[in-house]
């Protein structure tokens, strides 16, 4: 049924990452807009967020809206040739520490490709690509290619690691830990254009 889930709902999915991987990517746009939160009700048309420092936020969901589901990992499933999220913060000699890392299935690869700026933490960025070299095993150190670059990341072995699967309405629950990407209206509500979901009590770290 996964499988199944992961194909059904690429189409809408991929279009949302490459609509926000187009925004990223301009020179003079900031990071996509989202809003984090936990889900608190919902109906056909809406989802309602308790959020840290908004208070509750309602998405506005469509049947174009695409789901994503994001499961825990570990660090060791982050390996050569996987094409990864990491969000991160300057480190030591040029480097990036990460923050977390997000594996995409095969066939979200290229979503969101590229390196640019986030707002996890100071001087925060957000970097897609391809890992190339992987040393180290307790804490490691990667480099991860992308179109016209190559960022070297120290990851901490206690860095949030999620995997993602894309999926649909289903994943929405009381209780759950989202991400919603989308544009704020002026009433504060949010056109939510794809939202990743946090299942089994997973916190989606993006």
């Amino acid at each position: 049924m996964r499988k199944f889930l992961l194909i059904a709902g690429l189409g809408a999915v991929a279009l949302a990452a490459q609509v926000t991987a187009t925004q990223a990517a301009r020179a003079d746009a900031g990071p996509p807009p989202r809003t984090r939160g936990v889900i608190t009700a919902m109906s056909d048309t809406t989802v309602t967020l308790k959020t840290r420092f908004a208070g509750p936020v309602t998405l506005k969901i469509t049947p174009e809206t695409g789901y994503v589901g994001a499961t825990k990992a570990s660090l060791a499933d982050a390996k050569q040739g996987r094409f990864i999220g990491v969000a991160a913060n300057p480190g030591p000699g040029g480097t990036l520490r990460a923050r977390e890392v997000t594996i995409f299935p095969e066939s979200m690869r290229g979503a969101g490709e590229g390196h640019y700026g986030w707002d996890l933490g100071p001087e925060g960025s957000m970097t897609n690509g391809t890992i190339g070299t992987v040393t180290g095993s307790s804490g490691r150190t990667m480099t991860v290619d992308y179109k016209g670059g190559k960022k070297t990341m120290t990851v901490p072995q206690d860095a949030p690691v999620v995997d993602l699967e894309a999926g649909d309405k289903s994943l929405l629950k009381a209780g759950a830990h989202v991400v919603a990407f989308g544009p704020k209206n002026p009433d504060g509500s949010v056109d939510a254009k794809r939202i990743v979901v946090g299942e089994d009590g997973a916190v989606p770290p993006m």
